[in-house]
C-alpha cells in the first residue's frame, strides 16, 4: 500500500509561495513593473510624484491589510502586494534622490544597513530567516518589512550602478544578471539556501529596474524605446496569467487535500 505524506499545518498555513521558477519570473517582472509603473503614473499619466505616492501608498496599505487577514497563501493577494511594494519602493527612492537630493551612495548604504537591521532582529526573535514557515503575524510583519526594504535598496543600487557609476542600462542589467547567476550557482553547489535566496531576492530588484529602464528609455538615452506604458502593460499581462495559473493550482491542491 502506498503511504501518503500528510502536509503539516505550517505548510498549509504558510503565507508565501514556494520558491520555483515561476516565483522568480513573476518577481523579476514585478520589479520591472515597479520601475516602469511608477514612471508611467507620475510622468506619462500626469499624476505627479505627490499624488502617485499617496495613491500607491493607500493601495499598498489595503493590499497588506488583505494579505495579513488571509489565513493561507492566496496568489492574487500576495502578488498584488508584491507589485505595489515594488512601485512604492521605487517611489521612496525617487523621493529621496529627486525630491530631497539624497545621494544614491547614501541611500543605498542606508537601505542596506536598515535591511541588515531587520534581518538581525528577525533572526534574534525567530532564530530563522526561512520563508517556508511564514504563518504567524509577527513573522509576516518581519517578512514584508524586509521585502519593502529590498525593493527600496534594489532601486537605489540599480540607479547607483546605471547612473552614478555610469554602467548604463544594458551593462547594468547584464551585471546584476551575472550576479544572480553566480548566486544560483552557489546554491546549486551546496550554498546556504536561506542566504542565497535573500541575496537573489535583493539582486532581482536592481536587475528588474535596469531591465525596465533599458526597455522604456528612448534610444538616444541607451534604451530600446518601448515606453513605460507598453512595457508595464506587457509585463502585467504576463504576471496576471502566471498568477491565475498559481491561483488555480493552489485551489486544486487544497481541494485534493480536503478530499484525502
Amino acid at each position: 500500500m502506498n503511504t501518503l505524506t500528510t502536509p503539516t499545518a505550517s505548510n498549509w498555513l504558510n503565507k508565501v509561495p514556494e520558491v520555483a521558477l515561476s516565483f522568480w519570473i513573476i518577481k523579476i517582472m514585478s520589479t520591472t513593473v515597479g520601475e516602469t509603473g511608477a514612471d508611467f503614473l507620475a510622468v506619462n499619466a500626469g499624476l505627479g510624484q505627490g499624488v502617485t505616492r499617496a495613491v500607491m501608498g493607500a493601495l499598498l496599505a489595503g493590499a497588506l491589510f488583505m494579505q495579513l487577514r488571509t489565513r493561507r497563501y492566496t496568489p492574487w493577494i500576495y502578488w498584488l502586494t508584491v507589485v505595489l511594494v515594488s512601485v512604492v519602493g521605487t517611489l521612496i527612492t525617487d523621493l529621496l534622490t529627486d525630491g530631497m537630493g539624497v545621494s544614491l551612495y547614501v541611500s543605498t548604504s542606508v537601505f542596506a544597513v536598515v535591511l541588515a537591521g531587520i534581518f538581525a532582529v528577525w533572526y534574534w526573535v525567530e532564530r530563522s530567516l526561512s520563508i517556508h514557515e511564514i504563518f504567524t503575524r509577527r513573522r509576516e510583519l518581519f517578512y514584508w518589512s524586509a521585502i519593502l526594504c529590498t525593493f527600496a535598496l534594489g532601486t537605489a543600487a540599480g540607479d547607483l550602478a546605471t547612473e552614478a557609476l555610469g554602467l548604463g542600462f544594458t551593462w547594468g542589467a547584464a551585471s546584476f544578471g551575472a550576479l544572480i547567476a553566480i548566486t544560483y550557482a552557489a546554491w546549486r553547489m551546496g550554498g546556504n539556501a536561506v542566504l542565497t535566496f535573500w541575496i537573489g531576492y535583493i539582486l532581482t530588484r536592481p536587475f528588474g529596474a535596469a531591465l525596465g529602464d533599458l526597455l522604456t528609455q528612448a534610444k538616444t538615452y541607451g534604451g530600446l524605446g518601448m515606453g513605460a506604458m507598453w512595457t508595464s502593460a506587457l509585463f502585467l499581462t504576463v504576471i496576471v496569467m502566471l498568477v491565475a495559473v498559481a491561483q488555480f493550482s493552489v485551489g486544486s491542491n487544497r481541494n485534493t487535500q480536503v478530499a484525502e
